[in-house]
């Protein structure tokens, strides 16, 4: 990987069969698959390793299943903290829930603070080959005389040199603000959810811990943030202090949160003994947002492809975004190596264009009843009446879990997998 004050690539450095913009999970998913198929890949990433990235750092059964499918070791011994649930509050009830027992996926999750992992998943692609280049920050498509998007305009490290890199494909894995996307006229769609999530670390004794803490008795002030769906979580990192924070599902009927005062109050509610207050705060609050079901569309047109937040891959049901990103970065090099081992024309397009039915076909179901849920969650009182009395059914609860986190077995599941498979191609369809 590129040093911390990179010199300027020359001219053969700044060419590629794909060009893949940011490396963060869906960035770096991206370039190691295209890299292991084989293809010239290089990536710009706008900052410098290891970096902060506003994020829960809690990684579901999908995200481990993503993980190793890219050969990463994910044992306690390589520094993942490993955990076995949630432990969910909400209506004066608490329940522990465990990870569900799947042939698809893994019945544990990991902790990693996103600094981390962002660093690992970008070395990792380099590893396999990916050339990539740090403190480059795009500015825009470069277009050939069709319009087709055939490269980036880009600065190079704090002098802010001015150079141009040229690719076959460009894959867009810029997070929410989707500058390339924005520039060829895909804009985010109004009509679908954006979510904020909210954290800082702080020193706990609830920094280590085998459960998740996840609240459903966020409040805030304010009669918009009272319709406000979302919960507030504690996540233990195994060295002594929490992940602290919440996340709003659904930001457009509460455009004035005060963020800080709703982590604040929310935080007056929870045992003192924990310790996650302002003294013994180690970060400041930072704040970042989630663009949720693929709220950009198309996420793929001339040219370009989008991967994770910029093709807006969040789950509406919970906020969970890391596995996302990794899977359609997956999915964004596949589609890209195929179509560059047809012959360029026609052919090559019809293969390219079959990705946003792809992911369609894969998330649109389940974004359809999240997009639901979050409807019935700007009702306090229903959410209220719910965590209340649900809290007190176990299965009821495990089959929650699997609905939101969208870990079943599919068909050849159990009654619950074959019911929540029902629902969403019943929402898929409608």
């Amino acid at each position: 990987m590129a040093s911390a004050a990179p010199s300027v690539p020359d001219v053969a450095d700044r060419t590629a069969d794909v060009l893949v913009v940011g490396a963060g999970p869906a960035g770096s998913a991206a370039a190691y698959w295209l890299a292991t198929a084989g293809l010239d890949v290089a990536v710009l990433e706008k900052a410098w390793f290891p970096r902060e990235k506003v994020c829960g750092d809690g990684l579901t059964p999908r995200a481990v299943a993503a993980l190793q499918a890219m050969g990463i070791d994910t044992s306690p011994a390589a520094g993942w903290v490993r955990h076995r649930g949630l432990r969910v509050h909400g209506g004066g009830q608490v329940i522990e829930v465990d990870w569900p027992q799947l042939s698809s996926w893994p019945d544990f999750g990991l902790i990693r603070t996103r600094r981390e992992l962002d660093h690992l998943l970008a070395r990792h692609a380099a590893a396999a080959g990916a050339r990539v280049h740090e403190g480059v920050t795009v500015t825009g498509p470069l277009l050939d005389d069709a319009g087709r998007v055939a490269g980036v305009h880009a600065t190079v490290g704090e002098e802010g040199t001015a150079r141009t890199w040229h690719a076959r494909l460009v894959v867009s894995a810029e997070g929410l603000s989707g500058r390339l996307a924005k520039a060829i006229g895909l804009l985010r769609r109004e009509d679908r959810p954006l979510g904020v999530a909210v954290r800082r670390y702080v020193t706990s004794p609830r920094g280590e811990d085998d459960y998740l803490d996840i609240s459903f008795d966020l409040t805030a002030h304010g009669p918009s943030a009272a319709t406000m769906p979302g919960y507030g979580w504690v996540f233990g990192m195994g060295d002594g202090t929490a992940n602290v924070g919440f996340g709003l599902l659904d930001t457009r009927r509460a455009v004035d949160v005060d963020h800080r005062a709703v982590l604040r109050d929310w935080l007056t509610t929870l045992p003192r003994e924990w310790e996650l207050d302002d003294d013994h705060a180690v970060t400041p609050v930072r704040g970042a947002g989630l663009p949720m079901a693929l709220h950009r569309q198309p996420a793929y047109t001339r040219g370009l492809l989008l991967a994770g937040d910029s093709a807006g891959t969040v789950d509406p049901f919970n906020g969970e975004g890391i596995s996302y990103a990794m899977e359609t970065g997956r999915m964004a090099a596949e589609t890209a190596a195929e179509a560059l081992a047809a012959v360029e024309g026609p052919a090559r397009e019809a293969l390219l264009r079959r990705y946003p039915r792809r992911l369609a076909d894969e998330y649109g179901g389940h974004h359809r009843l999240g997009t639901g849920f979050l409807a019935l969650m700007r009702h306090p009182d229903l959410v209220r009446f719910a965590t209340a009395h649900g809290l007190k059914r176990p299965a009821l609860v495990r089959a929650a879990l699997r609905l939101t986190g969208n870990l079943t077995d599919g068909r050849n599941g159990d009654a619950v997998d074959r019911t929540v498979s029902a629902l969403i191609r019943l929402a898929r369809v409608a």
